[in-house]
């Protein structure tokens, strides 16, 4: 399966303070998601960590920037709140990898875009955060006293002026109690097991939610990081580049045990703020992944305290809400949001994409 060449590179791969506390700032947004994935779904959490790991240091030789690598929020979310069975989630992970794949190696991506409509993309993150924080809440509601400590441990270190690592420092504390329960974890080799294609479940559900993911990925993982690219870092990746690299990387990852992954605007641009400039950051984070995938045991994710898991789903949310925000028709993006939350995601992608197609006739009729 071949991977984009980027059209120029602007830095390379260094090593250095900067690089190590940028790949900290992907952490923020990929661990509690996959935590949670592999807490209330069949994912393993070894393997999982393993390809994000491998696809790290991949893309980070590849560009020499500090590219995300995150999971597929949408799909993520979803199946994190029960809204997909694990064999829809693969499934629609597949499928939305080799539209991906499609997309990019046409060059289709920029004119897929025009039809979505920001608004719509915004919208969808909503609604993934509004089902999130209903998941937040079942979770913590049976230990009211550990969600407060979460929250306080997120509280003290938003003050202290890191709010982006809240999540991660919720994970701390919950893998802390979680060892403190189990003792610390031998190292093993995670096992990854092949897909079974005759497992796989290509419901309506599965569809709707490739195609809200797709909606997600084309604004944000592809289109957006092309333009931070270039923003933060000076260099010229092409939306359709990342979205040929993303259809492989999940079309890899996913038959062998591992979840959907796409890159992400707002993971780059954490890697920028928490200090990285150069690939260096995604080798120390890859590495990073892979000593965590050896240890990564299904007693310790059981020790893991649901109410923190709780937590960790509400922070992500909030993050989430935040990027729905940044719109211009705030009301189309609410209500894909709302509609996302009482019917589905993919019905509220469908119709506001709908609506957002006619909309945008219209006023290029009354201009």
């Amino acid at each position: 399966m071949a991977f984009p060449n980027p059209v120029r590179r602007a830095s390379g791969v260094a090593l250095s303070r900067g690089e190590l506390t940028g790949a900290v700032g992907d952490s923020v947004t990929v661990l509690p998601i996959v935590v949670a994935l592999a807490a209330t779904t069949e994912l393993g959490l070894g393997a999982t960590l393993l390809w994000f790991g491998v696809f790290q240091i991949v893309w980070g030789l590849r560009y020499g920037l500090p590219m995300s690598v995150e999971p597929m929020k949408a799909l993520a979310g979803l199946a994190i709140a029960g809204g997909l069975t694990y064999a829809e989630f693969a499934t629609a992970g597949l499928v939305a990898g080799g539209v991906l794949l499609a997309l990019g190696a046409t060059g289709a991506v920029e004119r897929v875009r025009r039809y979505v409509g920001e608004p719509v993309v915004r919208g969808v993150q909503l609604a993934v955060a509004l089902v999130l924080l209903e998941t937040a809440v079942g979770l913590s509601a049976g230990a009211p006293v550990t969600a407060g400590a979460g929250l306080a441990v997120a509280a003290v270190v938003a003050v202290a002026g890191r709010p982006r690592a809240a999540a991660l420092a919720v994970l701390a504390v919950g893998g802390a109690v979680a060892v403190g329960a189990t003792g610390v974890p031998t190292a093993t080799v995670p096992a990854v097991a092949p897909l079974d294609p005759a497992s796989l479940s290509p419901t309506a559900g599965a569809l709707e939610g490739a195609a809200a993911q797709l909606a997600m990925t084309v604004g944000n993982a592809a289109v957006a990081t092309s333009l931070l690219c270039a923003d933060l870092f000076d260099a010229d990746v092409s939306a359709d580049d990342l979205a040929t690299g993303m259809g492989a990387m999940t079309l890899t990852a996913v038959p062998l045990g591992g979840c959907p992954m796409c890159h992400g605007s707002g993971g780059l641009a954490g890697k920028h703020a928490f200090g990285a400039r150069t690939g260096g950051a995604n080798l120390l984070v890859g590495v990073g992944y892979l000593g965590a995938a050896l240890v990564a045991a299904g007693a310790l994710l059981s020790a893991f305290p649901m109410a923190l898991l709780g937590v960790l789903l509400a922070l992500v949310a909030l993050q989430l809400v935040r990027a729905a925000a940044a719109t211009d028709r705030r009301w189309l993006t609410a209500l894909v949001g709302v509609l996302g939350l009482l019917a589905n995601v993919g019905v509220a992608f469908v119709g506001g994409a709908a609506l957002h197609v006619a909309l945008s006739r219209r006023d290029g009729e009354s201009s």
